[in-house]
This record gives C-alpha cells, structure tokens and sequence, in this order.
C-alpha cells in the first residue's frame, strides 16, 4: 500500500534559515517559510546571501525543488537526494565553484558550517570553492565566525564522530568587510572526502582543564605591524592563565573584486581591508573554546582593542563552562541527533543550553521528528553544568555505496 507523502512542515520565520534548511535535506521533509520580512520597506523577503544559500543547496543535492513566492516573502522547499561535488551534478572537474553576490553580509562561515554538515551525508566527496565579491573570510559584525575558527574549532569536532578522513579548509585569499560592510572578494575551498553510514554515538562528558591557546592574527591590505600588536596585547591578557599561548601571524595583500562596482570597492581598486584576531583553547581532553573578532568596516578601533577584546571573549567562553562551547554546540547536537539510534550525552554549561540558538534548536529538531532532549544536572564537581541526552533519528546516508 503506497503512503501518503508527509505535508509541507510550515515555518513562519526565518530565523536561522540556513540551519532549517539543512534539517530538512538530512530528514527529507519539505519545508514551507511564510511571511519572511513582510514589514521591511527595504529589504523585504529573502536576504541575498538566503539565495545564495539556496542556490548553493541546488548545486550539492539532485532533485531539490525551490519555489520562492513573487513577493520573497514565501518559500517552499523540498529536498533531494545530497550528492556532494558527484560528476553530473554541478560540479566541473570535481569541484562545485560558488560565486557569492557583492552585496552579500555574511560570512563564509555562514555557508562552510551548515554545508559541512551535509558532507558526510553525501554520495560523493563535497568539494567547493567559493569565489566572487561577497566572500568575507573574517569575523563579521552579524556575528559569523572567521573560517580560521571553523578549521580550527569547528571541523576537529567531527573526528569524534568517526569522520576523520580527507576533511580540509582551505583559505586561499583573506577579506575582510568593506566600509559599508558588504562583500570582501576573498577566495576558500572546502574540501570533505569522508563519507559514513552513520555518525557514532558520542558521550562528551569531561571538559577538563585548559592546557593550550593557538591562534592566527590576520591582517589584509594594512601594515603588519597590527597583528604584532594585537598579539601582544592578547598574550598580556592570556599569560597568566596558561603558558603555552601561540598566535600566528598571517599578512595578506587586499584583493581586487572581480567587479569594478564603485559601490563595493574603494578608490584604490582594493577590498576588504582589515584586521582580526581568531583565539581557540584546547583543554586536556579534547575540549574546543573559540572566540573572534575583526575590525569593523567602518574603522576606528586600535588593533590594541581588538586583541584584549577577544582575549576576553575567549575567557567567557570559557568560563560558560561544559565540553563545548556555545559556538560549536549546534554542530554537535545535530549530528548527534542524526546518528544511530541510542542515546548520546553531552555535558553543556547553564548558559550555553538557555542561549537562544540552542532552545531553538531543540525546537526545530523536534519540529522534524527528533526526539526531545532529556537535560539533568551534572554529577561532577563542576557546577552550573547540565548533561544533555539526545536520542539519535537514525539518519542513514542512503547515497553511500555499500561494498
């Protein structure tokens, strides 16, 4: 007897768009958005980098249908089968090149993270290359993560997991937001070649203690003498904690957008000027702590202030306490969620599962057919930590060949 095919799940916001997005390609259950920036007299319906997201999905999967409404206010989305950089499928000479648009905000975090997520889904190894004007590689404003933080305290993530093989980020060109905080023109390639059946069941217990800081102070198109500073002022703040504090040095020159629109490119013929500072501590078992910063497009902040800043943004995260940071904790309670079918644990800080990020993330799994989380208090000398149980959906790779 055939079955009736499950009804559009129907959303009325766009909040974390991208993320909702990827659920629904893992669990294969359309998604229906209303009224998406009804009131804005400026910017109504979906964003830019949405389409551009939207397109990027349409490039990794076959048979994903999209239908925007006239207004961009309504999307309908139904996913296909993820078939990564598989030939035939968008992709030329194995690797999917994706072009941003120029007025685009976000990060390339915004795209690499959800992305890496449906990588070790996929039938075929991912590899993507984004390109165009709009690539920001630093830390935005918005709030997205420099794609050194995603090397660094992102992807080592998936390793416990069992998903270890082939995974690399490549960052081929530094940018940095324009003045009016759009587009940088820089250049990355996400390379993810390692596929499983099903993620491992993870029990993520023990944060221990902080035993090393590693970071990369960048600067683009300025003097170099800005990440000295920065680094300087970071270890003044970061010392005293622990001795082992490394911070790289990387100096870049400013690219030239693709594009001679006046709009996102200073008088010079160059974009994405700037600086930043990417911080991650590792503690005695494995635990990531991450922290970002870059200086914003308009310009006016010492790089002195940038360092010292995020320093201190690296001790909060900290100091939230928990095997991950609150940066981190989407990705590892969604792959948890899609791994076999037993019961994972992970040990979370207080304020890390009360954020707004993770209560609505427990909302949207639940939304498509998670099982809901179990959350009690941690037994171990740690207070203000809670230990969450997450019951896997059992979310197989179906494209994966089977010797």
């Amino acid at each position: 007897m055939a079955t009736t095919p499950q009804a559009p799940l129907r959303l009325r916001t766009q909040r974390s768009l991208a993320h909702r997005l990827i659920l629904s390609t893992l669990t294969g259950r359309a998604v229906r958005f209303q009224q998406i920036r009804p009131s804005s007299l400026t910017h109504t319906g979906l964003a830019s980098h949405e389409i551009s997201f939207l397109r990027l999905l349409e490039a990794v999967t076959n048979g994903s249908q999209i239908v925007i409404g006239i207004t961009g206010t309504e999307l309908l989305y139904k996913p296909g089968l993820i078939t990564g950089s598989a030939p035939g499928s968008g992709a030329s000479g194995g690797v999917i090149r994706h072009e941003l648009p120029a007025d685009c905000i976000r990060g390339v975090s915004y795209f690499l993270i959800p992305l890496c997520l449906l990588a070790p889904f996929s039938k075929a190894p991912m590899n993507v290359l984004f390109t165009g004007p709009g690539v920001i590689t630093s830390a935005t404003p918005s709030g997205d993560m420099s794609a050194d933080s995603v090397r660094t305290a992102i992807l080592p993530l998936y390793a416990q997991f069992g998903i270890t093989n082939n995974i690399e980020l490549r960052i081929l060109r530094r940018s940095n937001p324009n003045t009016s905080g759009k587009g940088g023109a820089g250049e990355v390639q996400l390379v993810f070649g390692h596929q499983v059946r099903l993620p491992k069941t993870v029990h993520i217990m023990n944060p221990g203690r902080v035993k090393k800081i590693r970071g990369v102070a960048y600067c683009t198109g300025v003097s170099a003498s800005n990440n000295a500073r920065m680094i300087e002022e970071a270890r003044g703040v970061l010392n005293p904690m622990t001795g082992d504090t490394y911070i790289f040095s990387d100096v870049s020159s400013a690219p030239y957008p693709t594009s001679r629109d006046k709009a996102y490119s200073n008088d010079k013929g160059k974009t994405g000027l700037g600086f930043g500072l990417s911080l991650v501590a590792e503690s005695s078992t494995g635990s990531l702590y991450s922290a970002d910063l870059a200086s914003p497009p308009a310009g006016g902040v010492p790089p002195e202030d940038i360092g010292r800043q995020c320093a201190y943004q690296l001790l909060e995260s900290i100091s939230f306490g928990g095997a991950v940071s609150l940066a981190a904790a989407p990705t590892v309670l969604t792959l948890m969620a899609m791994g076999s079918e037993d019961v994972g644990r992970l040990q979370l800080g207080k304020d890390v599962l009360r954020s707004d990020s993770i209560i609505g993330l427990a909302r949207d799994l639940k939304a498509f057919g998670a099982s809901a989380w179990g959350v009690r208090e941690s037994t171990t000398e740690l207070d203000g930590d809670v230990v969450v149980s997450v019951v896997g959906r059992g979310v197989g790779n179906v494209g994966r060949k089977i010797a």
